[in-house]
């Protein structure tokens, strides 16, 4: 596994400043890496070299495009397929997708992946697979409850008024119209 780079190793507040910095287009590597190492100086610490700030920058461009690659084939493939999730469990889904993706991707990309590593992948698409299974299987569940007191309600809807209808003297023929109406069985 490579050894932390010079800009990972900064204290938090430092290292979420350079972020900061390097993220506003108004300002360049070379103006980045000067405040921060100002910032370094004060408190007594190591400056860090403009080449480990570029590698640094050159390396988060390219997981922060991987990581919007992976959500735009995630968005086609939804819309590809006509998946419209609903709630909670698809936002869930998709999250648990993307991230299961990035997190991949970057041990691929890292050269991560060695005879000790690739157990905790495999463990990873194993939970996210029954995580998925699961869930979907839940949203399924969900989709047959709804539609069965949705037929509930429509049933005892078509019961009520039934009864009003003949109450009120309307043919038996128009009483079954009006039922089916409700059942939403056409004739």
């Amino acid at each position: 596994m490579p050894r932390a780079s010079t800009v990972e190793q900064l204290p938090p507040d430092i290292l979420e400043r350079l972020h900061e910095l390097l993220r506003d287009p108004r300002v360049s590597q070379l103006q980045a890496v000067a405040e921060i190492n100002a910032v370094l100086e004060a408190q007594g610490e190591r400056p860090v070299s403009k080449s480990a700030v570029n590698r640094y920058a050159v390396r988060m461009d390219r997981v922060g495009e991987r990581l919007r690659q992976s959500r735009e084939v995630a968005e086609m493939w939804i819309a590809k397929m006509g998946a419209q999730p609903q709630g909670q469990v698809g936002h869930l889904i998709n999250e648990m997708l993307r991230t299961m993706a990035f997190d991949l991707t970057i041990k691929l990309q890292e050269g991560e992946l060695t005879a000790e590593t690739m157990p905790e992948v495999i463990d990873m698409l194993k939970q996210l697979s029954l995580s998925v299974v699961r869930l979907e299987r839940a949203a399924s569940e969900n989709v047959k409850r709804e539609q069965e007191i949705r037929e509930q309600a429509r049933k005892e809807a078509a019961d009520a008024a039934e009864q009003v209808a003949r109450q009120g003297g309307l043919s038996a023929d128009s009483v079954q119209q009006l039922r089916l109406a409700i059942l939403g069985v056409r004739t």
